[in-house]
C-alpha cells in the first residue's frame, strides 16, 4: 500500500533558497530529501524551479543493453567480518553490504534515498521520525523482515556493552548515567545508554525515533557503515556474519579467508526484493591496502578493479591501456591525533604549539600535487554543506616556541607519533612534513612506524597517532563521531561541553546558510583547543575495466553493485 504524507513546512524554505540562489541544487536535494521528498520528486521540483531538466541519476536508464551473469573481481583488503555494529574499515562493510542491508542509501551525488525503509517523515520541530519499512522484504532464510529487526538493531547500537560508534550518531536517543566505577581521582564514571522512551514500536512495519534535541541527518546517520540491519537472532547465532550470513541482500557469502578471499554468489531473483542485480558473482581477492599493489594486480589481469589508487600510483595508472581512472571528490583525511589526558598533550600550550608550526599550504603541494585542500584542524571539510571558511592557519615559530617555554619545554621538546600508513604511504610523508616544520620552534619529532593492523589495535589509546577517517557526507556527523563527550570513537579524549552544545545547535538547523554560521563556532572551538592537525582533505581513485559498467566512485568508497553489469565486448 502506497503512503502519503504531508510535505515538511521546512521545505517551502528549501525551495525559496533555491530559486533565491541561496542554496545549491545539490543541497537542496540532499536536504529536502531528508525532509521526506522521494529523490525523483526532489529532483523534479529542482528542475521546475530553475528551468532546467534533471532526471534522477537512480531512476536514469542504464547506458547500453545490461546483460546478466558473469564475475566482478576486485583487489581489496579481506578483513574479519563479525559484527558490522562494530565495523571499523570501509572494506569490511564492502564485502557485509552485498549480504546485509541498509534502511537508506546515500548515492554518489549525496542525496539519501529510502532502502528497506520505504520512506520517513519527521515532525516540524525535527525531534519525532517516523520511519516506514518495506513491507516485501524477506530474510535469505524465508523470515519476513519487520519492525523487530530494526528495533533490535538500534537497542544493539545504543547499549554501551556493544560499544558501537552509532552511539554518536544518535546521542538524542540516549542519556548519560552513572557506571558505578570511579576514576583515578575518585569521580564516578559515566556512561551513555539508551533513553527510556526513545524507541516507539507503531505497527509491525513502523517505528518513531524520540530525540532529545532537534537533528537533521537521520537518513544520512543510517547509512553510515556500522549501521547495517543483521537478523534479530544475531547474536543467538553466535554474533558473527562471516560464520552466520544471513541478510536481505543481492548476494549471500559463498567462500570467506581473512586475508586471502571473499567470494558471493547472487541468490536467487525471487529470494531478493530490492534493485536488479546483474552480476552472479562479486570476488573480493586481498593483494593487501597498498594501492600499488592492486594496481599491479590490475594490470596483470588477476582483477577487474581495484578498491583504492594513492595518488602516487597514478601516473603507472594512467599509462594502462583499456583503463578507466574513476575519482571522487571527499571529505576523507587523516588526522595528526593527541589525547588530551595524556602528557605532553594535556596542556594546551602544547598542542598549539604543535599547530601554530604548521604550513597548510605544504600538505596539498608536496603530497598530491595541488590536487587536494589544505586543513583547518577542525575536521568540517569544503565540500561540507555546513562548512564555514574560517581564517588560514599561520605558521609563526616565534609564537610555538613561545607556547613551549610557558609550558616549561623551553629547552625543547621531544616526541613520537605512531604512523600505521593505513591508507597509504601519505601518512608517513605528512609525518616526514611535520616532523620538518616542528624542528625550528625545539621540537624533535620520532615517527614509530608500524603495521596497519597494529596500529588499528592502538588507534583510540596512543598518545601521539595519525588515523585515516573516512568520507561522510556531513561535517556534524564526522564531529559526532569523533569529538563529542564521551562517544566510543573519540580517539582524543576530547571533553567540551561547549563543543557539545554548539553542535547540538547547527544539528538543528535546517537551511545551510544558517547552520554554517553556526558552524563557526563550532569549527572555531575545535581548532583553538588543538586537538589535531589536520594535513589534508584528499580526493578518492580506483581503476576498472571497461567491461565494468554502471560503476561509478562513491565519495565513501561505497561498493554498491546494484545496476553494474559486465560487456565483454567491451
Amino acid at each position: 500500500m502506497k503512503r502519503t504524507h504531508a510535505t515538511h513546512p521546512l521545505v517551502a524554505l528549501m525551495r525559496r533558497r533555491l530559486g533565491e540562489g541561496a542554496c545549491d541544487r545539490r543541497e537542496f536535494l540532499r536536504t529536502v530529501t531528508l525532509l521526506g521528498v522521494g529523490s525523483g520528486a526532489a529532483y523534479a521540483m529542482a528542475g521546475r524551479i530553475l528551468g532546467e531538466g534533471f532526471v534522477d541519476p537512480a531512476a536514469a536508464e542504464p547506458l547500453g543493453q545490461p546483460v546478466e551473469g558473469g564475475t566482478l573481481r576486485c583487489s581489496m583488503s579481506v578483513q574479519e567480518m563479525t559484527d558490522p555494529a562494530l565495523f571499523d574499515w570501509t572494506e569490511k562493510s564492502n564485502v557485509a553490504r552485498q549480504i546485509v542491508e541498509y534502511l537508506t542509501m546515500t548515492g554518489p551525488d549525496n542525496v539519501t534515498r529510502p532502502h528497506l525503509a520505504e520512506s520517513w517523515e519527521v515532525s516540524d520541530d525535527l525531534k519525532t521520525w517516523t520511519l516506514h519499512l518495506r513491507q516485501d522484504v524477506k530474510w535469505h532464510n524465508g523470515d519476513a523482515f519487520d519492525v523487530e529487526d530494526v528495533l533490535f538493531n538500534f537497542r544493539r547500537w545504543l547499549d554501551p556493552k556493544t560499544g558501537s560508534s552509532n552511539q554518536g550518531l544518535f546521542i538524542g536517543l540516549t542519556e548519560e548515567y552513572e557506571t558505578g566505577e570511579t576514576d583515578a581521582d575518585g569521580k564516578p564514571k559515566t556512561g551513555r545508554r539508551m533513553r527510556e522512551g526513545a524507541l516507539e514500536r507503531v505497527d509491525d512495519h513502523t517505528l518513531r525515533l524520540h530525540f532529545d534535541q532537534p537533528v537533521l541527518s537521520v537518513p544520512e546517520n543510517l547509512y553510515s557503515y556500522p549501521c547495517a540491519i543483521v537478523h534479530r537472532s544475531f547474536e543467538e547465532t553466535g554474533a558473527d556474519l562471516s560464520k552466520n550470513p544471513l541478510g536481505t541482500g543481492p548476494f549471500t557469502l559463498a567462500e570467506f579467508e581473512i586475508g586471502r578471499k571473499a567470494v558471493l554468489r547472487r541468490v536467487p531473483d525471487f529470494a531478493y526484493w530490492g534493485p536488479k542485480v546483474f552480476l552472479d558473482e562479486i570476488v573480493y581477492i586481498d593483494h593487501g591496502v597498498a594501492s600499488a599493489a592492486q594496481l599491479a594486480a590490475y594490470a596483470s589481469g588477476q582483477v577487474d578493479m581495484t578498491y583504492d589508487l594513492d595518488v602516487s600510483s597514478l601516473p603507472m595508472a594512467e599509462s594502462l591501456p583499456k583503463t578507466m581512472i574513476l575519482e571522487a571528490v571527499t571529505a576523507q583525511t587523516a588526522c595528526v591525533r593527541m589525547r588530551v589526558d595524556a602528557e605532553p598533550f594535556s596542556d594546551l600550550r602544547v598542542r598549539q604549539a604543535i599547530q601554530a608550526c604548521v604550513d597548510v599550504d605544504a600538505y596539498p603541494r608536496l603530497i598530491y600535487g595541488g590536487r587536494a585542500a589544505y586543513g583547518e584542524h577542525h575536521h568540517v571539510a569544503p565540500i561540507h554543506p555546513e562548512y564555514f571558511k574560517l581564517e588560514k592557519p599561520v605558521q609563526d615559530h616565534e609564537k610555538a616556541k613561545a607556547l613551549l617555554a610557558e609550558a616549561g619545554h623551553g629547552d625543547g621538546l621531544r616526541l613520537s607519533v605512531d604512523c600505521g600508513n593505513t591508507t597509504g604511504p601519505w601518512q608517513q610523508q605528512a609525518l616526514e612534513i611535520l616532523k620538518e616544520q616542528v624542528a625550528p620552534a625545539g621540537i624533535e619529532l620520532v615517527i614509530n612506524m608500524m603495521p596497519s593492523e597494529q596500529y588499528w589495535e592502538i588507534w583510540n589509546k596512543t598518545p601521539f597517532g595519525i588515523t585515516s577517517w573516512a568520507h561522510r557526507p556531513l561535517g556534524t556527523m564526522t564531529l559526532s563521531l569523533g569529538y563529542r563527550s564521551g562517544v566510543p570513537w573519540n580517539e582524543t579524549g576530547y571533553a567540551n561541553p561547549e563543543f557539545d552544545k554548539a553542535l547540538d545547535e547547527a544539528e538543528a538547523i535546517v537551511d545551510p546558510k544558517e547552520r554554517s554560521k553556526v558552524m563557526k563556532k563550532v569549527e572555531r572551538i575545535l581548532q583553538e583547543d588543538a586537538v589535531i592537525v589536520q594535513p589534508i582533505w584528499i580526493p578518492k581513485f580506483f581503476v576498472a575495466s571497461p567491461r565494468i559498467k554502471g560503476l561509478e566512485a562513491h565519495p565513501m568508497q561505497h561498493h554498491e553493485f546494484h545496476g553494474v553489469w559486465i560487456d565483454e565486448a567491451a
